[in-house]
């Protein structure tokens, strides 16, 4: 479910909130064949089934940076800003991979606004994220990411 807010006032008051956790979402092996055509990373652990299979997780998995990109549709099912005019990632200030995402498997984000900052012609919000796996003992990927909403 989506908080929706308008304007900077109302984003500023969400400060220190949780913003819930979204919809799963499965991670395929087209997905990650897909990611590793992006990014040239053919690596056997995550493009070839048969091989990842007799790998040390018994399956292919997906790239650690397939998971943290897919936190951007995730925290989009969270969080909606309106009356903004630019929003954009800012970065990262921490992000750790606990437990690889086994192809098949189903993640979902959980996300609390820890802090929002003025900057200059907006805000800068810190969101810390929990990207779990369905079932997992551990989540896939822990994170802090930085973005600016611009008035």
């Amino acid at each position: 479910m989506s908080i929706t807010v308008n304007g900077l006032g109302e984003l500023r008051k969400l400060a220190g909130g949780d913003l819930g956790t979204s919809e799963w979402i499965e991670v395929t092996q087209e997905r990650i064949d897909t990611f590793a055509d992006a990014t040239g990373d053919h690596q056997w652990i995550h493009v070839d089934p048969v091989r990842a299979e007799e790998g040390p997780f018994g399956a292919p998995i997906a790239h650690g940076y397939l998971t943290l990109s897919l936190f951007i549709p995730l925290f989009t099912e969270l969080l909606d800003v309106h009356g903004v005019t630019t929003k954009v990632n800012y970065g990262l200030n921490k992000v750790r991979f606990p437990s690889p995402v086994k192809v098949g498997s189903r993640i979902r984000l959980s996300a609390r606004l820890a802090e929002v900052e003025d900057v200059p012609g907006g805000v800068q919000i810190t969101v810390e994220g929990t990207i779990e796996i369905e079932g997992g003992a551990k989540p896939a990927a822990v994170l802090q990411s930085l973005s600016r909403f611009y008035a």
